[in-house]
């Protein structure tokens, strides 16, 4: 049995779209000479799986002792989204796949064959410089929406072997985005492939499933993440956010775990949640929420650390979490030595669209003494016509603290929404 057939059995049924991308470099293909591909649109439909297969199959096809890139937003995405679930299918497949985890390189060879396939991270300006010096026969650019376009434009400049050619996966962002107006609006004339997938294209996906990824978004956010558009985020931030669905009167007794998160401020307001998790649902117990422009004062570190400690009141606070530019603050909470501080992750997008999950699936809950952040959501939005999805800085500051719990307590390492095509069950 072939190295396809195999692949075939595994997976089948591919749709088109699908087929498309494993196959279109292949000498039969009526894209054969096109110098790139690009696959965007919707979660789980499908793409990641199927281009990533499909870019080791043609480094194969046509180069020997060459070196590849394999580029995500950061090394740790691109090992869960990618290569996780690649290099068991690769072995599958008859690939022996060597991974070198320190020097964040994979070699792998076939019927005596070798190459080698770099992993990089592009989370920002300066990993331009992480690929630079480099000579590549090709690279797969995965989340490419995510990465600034310095890094995408150093990485494909390294492809200068003969017959290299550009790999392209992401979901839709803002419309305005550099990649949308430079490359998909021009794919014709940039000889490049443009596959829009939906989740329709999985045939891997039950109606049952696309029904539950269609629960977990609102807004742009569904429209980018379901509908597959690249559309501008406009009006609420958290347009679905309802009193009667996300509101509790009463707290509950005798929670799991306490933890606190902290937007701190001196001339901007401070905002600081004191959550208790019970039965798989963490509540918003109680804030302090100190606007020195309208008190009309404003607050030393120990000030706001007597708030702190007034809010944990005699609960056990496992972690407290702390903007990361708050670095007075934190310092001043680690020397007094009653709580363990952790700076917050701070990606503002990924952490909306965490915190939009978190509230749809019902994993967390504002209790109705929390005024300050029930009011927020009510005013909270989007920067009007903006070329990136930018919140207002106005009526944000528990939307900072609550975004900073549920992605670096709640979520922490373990929960980044992924997706990749699964083998179906009959």
């Amino acid at each position: 049995m072939s190295k396809a057939d195999k692949l075939y059995s595994k997976f089948k049924p591919f749709s088109e779209k699908q087929l498309t991308a494993l196959t279109w470099w292949c000498p039969s293909s009526p894209y054969k000479n096109r110098d790139a591909i690009i696959c965007d649109g919707a979660v789980r439909s499908g793409k990641t799986l199927c281009m990533s297969i499909s870019f080791i199959f043609w480094a194969f096809s046509a180069f020997e002792d060459t070196a590849f890139a394999i580029c995500g937003k950061t090394i740790a995405s691109l090992k869960r989204n990618v290569i996780t679930s690649l290099l068991p299918t690769l072995g599958e497949l008859g690939f022996e796949c060597h991974e070198k985890v320190t020097q964040n390189k994979i070699e792998i060879v076939f019927n005596g064959r070798k190459n080698s396939f770099w992993l990089f991270g592009g989370k920002d300006e300066s990993s331009a410089s992480l690929i630079q010096g480099m000579t590549l026969g090709g690279v797969l650019l995965d989340e490419v929406a995510l990465m600034p376009r310095s890094f995408v434009e150093q990485a494909l400049a390294r492809c200068s072997v003969d017959g290299s050619k550009f790999w392209f996966n992401c979901n839709p962002d803002n419309p305005l985005h550099w990649f949308h107006e430079e490359w998909i609006k021009k794919s014709y004339e940039k000889n490049c492939l443009y596959l829009h997938f939906l989740m329709q294209d999985n045939p891997a996906l039950t109606p049952q499933i696309i029904e539950r990824y269609r629960s977990l978004y609102s807004g742009a956010f569904y429209e980018r993440f379901v509908e597959g558009k690249w559309v501008a985020a406009q009006g609420l931030v958290y347009p679905f956010f309802s009193y009667e669905n996300h509101v509790v009167d009463l707290a509950p007794e005798k929670c799991e775990k306490h933890c606190i998160s902290c937007d701190y401020g001196t001339v901007n307001p401070a905002s600081f949640g004191l959550w208790g998790k019970k039965d798989r649902i963490w509540y918003r117990l109680r804030e302090y929420y100190h606007d020195s422009r309208a008190a009309g004062f404003q607050k030393t570190d120990e000030e706001h650390y007597r708030a702190l400690e007034e809010l944990a009141g005699s609960e056990y606070i496992s972690e407290i979490t702390v903007d990361p530019s708050a670095a007075s603050f934190i310092e001043c909470i680690r020397r007094h030595g009653r709580f363990r501080v952790i700076p917050a992750r701070n990606d503002v997008i990924d952490g909306i669209r965490k915190v939009s999950q978190a509230l749809k699936s019902g994993e967390i809950k504002i209790c109705s003494c929390c005024t300050d952040t029930i009011r927020e959501f009510s005013l909270y939005r989007w920067e009007d016509n903006c070329i990136k999805d930018v919140p207002k800085k106005t009526n944000d500051h528990a939307m900072d603290d609550l975004r900073y719990f549920v992605t670096t307590l709640m979520v922490g390492n373990d929960s980044s929404f992924f997706a990749i095509a699964q083998e179906r069950k009959d």
